[in-house]
């Protein structure tokens, strides 16, 4: 695996400090894995960059990737909305981009992903 996409429940996870997930995340700088979010999830989550300040820092940081959800990627996800019969573009967002990348989803969310990429490799918080 060549790193791990973030899904909204994973970034929400970090910033409240759930060990498991700061561990995850600790682990995967350790080993030089890169981290992508995608541009909605960063939506999902972001409230007050005041309160948020660990979360501030985690996306500031070189090794993660912040990925645009321009015209091209919504199409695409809202393509594989339909295909799959769900509706939350931005969880199609999450798995295109793991896919896209070679990477692991870290999720709270594991079902939703599950049928927008049954190949998905998912770790679950």
């Amino acid at each position: 695996m060549s790193g791990l996409t973030l899904d909204s429940g994973a970034l929400i996870a970090f910033e409240r400090g759930e060990r498991s997930v700061v561990a995850i995340v600790a682990r995967a700088l350790e080993h030089r894995m890169k981290l992508a979010v995608p541009a909605g999830v960063v939506g999902q989550v972001w409230r007050d960059g005041r309160k948020q300040a660990r979360l501030a820092r985690l996306l500031a940081s070189n090794v993660v990737e912040i990925e645009a959800l321009d015209d091209g990627r919504a199409r695409a996800a809202g393509q594989l909305c339909g295909a799959t019969g769900t509706s939350d573009v931005i969880d199609a967002s999450v798995a295109l981009c793991a896919q896209a990348r070679g990477q692991g989803v870290l999720t709270s969310d594991p079902d939703d992903l599950a049928r927008l990429g049954p190949s998905l490799r998912l770790v679950v918080v």
